[in-house]
């Protein structure tokens, strides 16, 4: 009986022991993958620039204008908060793909607080890719400085963008080589006119439309349009957990992520990731370029 209940007790320490060094190994080996992943998400994916690249049918396409590539690059995001030179090497990266046309969509600074920044923001763009028929770009809501409310801030930015050779569209079209491309001022700017942009709109046309934030295309304003849309603004929520959405995404529309959407009336909603972030944290979510192939409808 005695020697029965010695090996009981003795068989409970050893369980009770077993016991502690698994709670002990399984805590420091969370830590462990929780501090790797935190390395991976602020030192790597912000930095993994993915090049991705999409067919785009086009109704009316000139046929000269079959195979040609477009390239979209939003929301640089110069500042402070995170070493724009990454923008700058992705820049001379995406050169090498000779794009045909290059569109900008929106926040090329983080909120405007001085100066220096429109001089980190001359540049980068300095580096900054040209389409070899055209290159355009419209505002985002980052360009109207604080609290999207200085004009002063768009104004300048706009400058820039021009005597770099971005043609920036506010509500207004242009058509380069019979391809119609129509830019919207930022939705949560002070100039957001979609009216007057929708103007330079003819169905008989080649169109693209360019707008910053996605959440524009539920609005009350594209008639019978029925081609591509361009956005940025998401980062595709620059975190997203595994099998799930984004818990973060700067839309009412919590369906504009990223990538391609089909919408109503045979109209197609692209949202890229952006080239920068806010802030200098990725998961699940890389930096985008992307490229379309365009081809007829």
């Amino acid at each position: 009986m005695f020697f029965k209940c010695t090996l009981l007790i003795y068989n409970f320490k050893i369980i009770i022991m077993s016991r502690r060094k698994f709670i002990k190994r399984t805590f420091w080996g969370l830590t462990g993958i929780g501090i790797l992943g935190g390395l991976y998400s602020w030192q790597i994916e912000p930095f993994n620039l993915e090049f991705v690249k999409v067919k785009m049918p086009i109704k009316n396409l000139p046929n000269e204008l079959i195979g040609k590539t477009l390239m979209q690059i939003s929301d640089s995001h110069i500042g402070n908060r995170f070493d724009y030179n990454f923008v700058i090497d992705s820049f001379k990266k995406a050169k090498e793909y000779n794009p045909d046309f290059v569109v900008y969509t929106g926040d090329y600074v983080s909120t405007y607080k001085d100066k220096v920044q429109y001089d980190k923001l001359k540049e980068v763009l300095n580096h900054s890719v040209k389409g070899q028929i055209g290159t355009i770009g419209v505002l985002g809501n980052h360009d109207y400085g604080v609290n999207w409310s200085q004009k002063e801030v768009a104004d300048k930015i706009s400058e820039i963008l021009t005597s770099k050779g971005v043609h920036v569209l506010r509500n207004e079209n242009i058509e380069l080589s019979g391809l119609n491309f129509i830019g919207f001022d930022d939705f949560w700017g002070l100039e957001f006119n979609p009216e007057k942009a929708m103007k330079g709109f003819e169905k008989s046309k080649a169109n693209i439309v360019l707008c910053h934030n996605p959440d524009v295309c539920d609005i009350n304003i594209w008639s019978d349009y029925n081609s591509w849309i361009l956005s940025g603004h998401t980062h595709g929520g620059q975190v997203k957990p595994p099998f799930l959405p984004p818990p973060m995404l700067p839309v009412k529309n919590k369906k504009y992520s990223s990538g391609q959407i089909k919408l109503s009336n045979d109209r197609t909603l692209y949202i890229n990731r952006a080239l920068g972030h806010l802030w200098q944290v990725r998961f699940n979510v890389k930096p985008e370029i992307t490229i379309f192939e365009s081809e007829n409808a």
